[in-house]
């Protein structure tokens, strides 16, 4: 119940945009709405004297973590310790606050810096003629094999800067385009992130496999670590992707990427779950691992050999030539036959040991879910960027938050952090328009927004200024600027919206409708998707 309360109040401090710190105990309160999350129904009959009285006593304790406790503790994992404070402290990681782990996470980030201001940063340089038209020829040319053959020789300690904020944020290395010339360094440094978590989700790259489920509408464009052996040459892809993890939430710039919660478990060193883990990845191996299961006699077992027959996964039985029967063989995730079992080939799956072929299968997926050898690799590269023992106290789902952010776009959170600019006010009828034509978007337009604005589709859901801190201490590329369009001529009917990535800009025309704000807004959101366009 208090993991559920804590679960509540992240989600509530996320909605009012503050801390768990400046929340009032009598602010909470459960909402009727909340009685569908079944995660928070355990409290739903618990007195709201009883619930405040809680939240105040979790406050205390966090603020006590946070200020005094958890700096002084040693969190490395280890198996060989059960009673470690880490230990320990990783059993009771659900009492504890989203925002005191993020705030106690960037504070080491900050007191771990290893480039100091007196070294210029690393350049790489991408060739972007490879990828025109989105259609990437080899792999090897793609942005990400382009960036990990430039860095692979630039020591890690090189890429470890202080976490991004303020107006001209230190990113671990710079990017110039072949061709092209970049004014600032944060527009082109998000665009590559866009660029490269695109390609990790496409088939330009092996290292990511799309879920099985996602055949059947389960978890549809949801991605695994691809499970099959891998070369040396991979193995410092996958080693790069780890780093570039790390990187991310050096810069603070949420990654557009959709890795299924197995990935994020297998990363923060949580055991997966043979039957929830197994049912989200592979839903077809699920089921077909029940039915062996929920056979009561043999006559079931008989009937189940048959229907598999009839789908070309069965052989027919060595003492009964008419007998369908199954071998202890199956599947792999990446399309291959393999043996269960030493010469499972050549043995039949039979009422005796039915039981036995379910649980070599689940076996199968939970070592392919789990890709032992390539998260290793990944691990190793965060950990060449970020320390490992931060991931201790973060549950699979605030890793993915602090690495991936939200999905979504929220427009009050980002309407709070807009600033005006050169005399235009929120009240100037070309401003209200422009929210209302963003208010009548999907959330994919959103997320082409953001992307035409400042060259991330996700922002952070969080800002030092819920703290009550200055303005001044702002993620990037928060706040957003609207400003007005450069020079005077022509109708401002006529004009088309420009943006300067770097500073999260937009020069908005004063647009006399909004119907033309719609409408020059869907274009500035579509034509940007042409590689060559200004």
């Amino acid at each position: 119940m208090d993991v559920a309360l804590v679960q509540y109040i992240n989600r509530l401090c996320r909605h009012l945009a503050i801390t768990p710190a400046r929340l009032h105990p009598h602010e909470v309160y459960l909402d009727p709405a909340d009685a569908a999350d079944p995660r928070i129904s355990c409290l739903l009959n618990v007195p709201v004297e009883s619930l405040r009285l809680r939240f105040a006593l979790l406050q205390s304790l966090n603020t006590t973590l946070e200020t005094f406790f958890l700096p002084l503790v040693e969190l490395r994992q280890t198996e060989m310790y059960g009673n470690s404070i880490a230990a320990l402290l990783q059993e009771a990681k659900g009492l504890i606050f989203y925002d005191t782990k993020v705030t106690v996470m960037n504070r080491v980030l900050n007191a771990t810096v290893q480039r100091t201001a007196d070294h210029a940063a690393p350049e790489i340089t991408l060739d972007p003629l490879e990828i025109v038209g989105g259609e990437i020829r080899s792999s090897e040319n793609s942005y990400f094999c382009q960036a990990a053959r430039q860095l692979g020789c630039v020591p890690s300690s090189q890429l470890c800067v202080k976490l991004a904020s303020g107006g001209d944020p230190t990113y671990a290395f710079n990017i110039r385009f072949t061709g092209e010339e970049v004014h600032g360094t944060s527009g082109s440094f998000r665009h590559f992130l866009w660029q490269v978590c695109k390609e990790l989700q496409s088939s330009s790259l092996s290292l990511l496999l799309l879920c099985p489920s996602s055949a059947v509408n389960k978890n549809k464009g949801k991605y695994i670590l691809t499970p099959s052996p891998i070369t040396y040459a991979e193995e410092q892809l996958f080693h790069f992707f780890g780093q570039l993890l790390g990187i991310a939430i050096r810069a603070d710039v949420p990654l557009p990427l959709d890795l299924l919660p197995s990935f994020w478990k297998t990363l923060v060193g949580e055991p997966l779950d043979p039957d929830l883990d197994l049912q989200e990845a592979d839903i077809l191996t699920y089921n077909y691992v029940k039915k062996f299961e929920n056979i009561s006699d043999e006559t079931e077992l008989e009937a189940l050999c048959a229907e598999i027959a009839s789908q070309h996964l069965a052989t027919e039985s060595p003492d009964c030539p008419n007998k369908p029967c199954c071998k202890f063989t199956y599947l792999s995730l990446t399309g291959e036959e393999v043996e269960l079992c030493p010469r499972g080939r050549h043995i039949p799956v039979g009422w005796e040991n039915k039981d036995v072929y379910a649980a070599a299968i689940r076996s199968l997926r939970m070592r392919e879910l789990q890709t032992p050898e390539c998260m290793t690799a990944v691990r190793a590269g965060l950990g060449s960027i970020i320390p490992l023992q931060l991931l201790t106290t973060l549950t699979p789902l605030e890793m993915e938050l602090r690495t991936c952010g939200l999905p979504y776009i929220n427009l009050e959170f980002l309407k709070a952090h807009t600033m005006y600019q050169v005399g235009l006010m929120e009240t100037d009828q070309h401003i209200e328009f422009f929210w209302s034509a963003l208010e009548m978007f999907t959330q994919e337009e959103l997320c082409k927004f953001i992307k035409f604005a400042c060259n991330q589709e996700r922002i952070p859901f969080t800002c030092p200024c819920k703290d009550g801190g200055p303005d001044t201490a702002h993620v990037p590329p928060y706040p957003m600027k609207i400003a007005p369009p450069d020079g005077a001529a022509g109708s401002p009917d006529s004009r088309y919206i420009r943006v300067e990535t770097c500073m999260f800009m937009i020069k908005l025309p004063q647009y006399s409708s909004l119907d033309i704000m719609l409408e020059k807004l869907r274009y500035a959101i579509h034509y940007r998707e042409d590689p060559l366009s200004g």
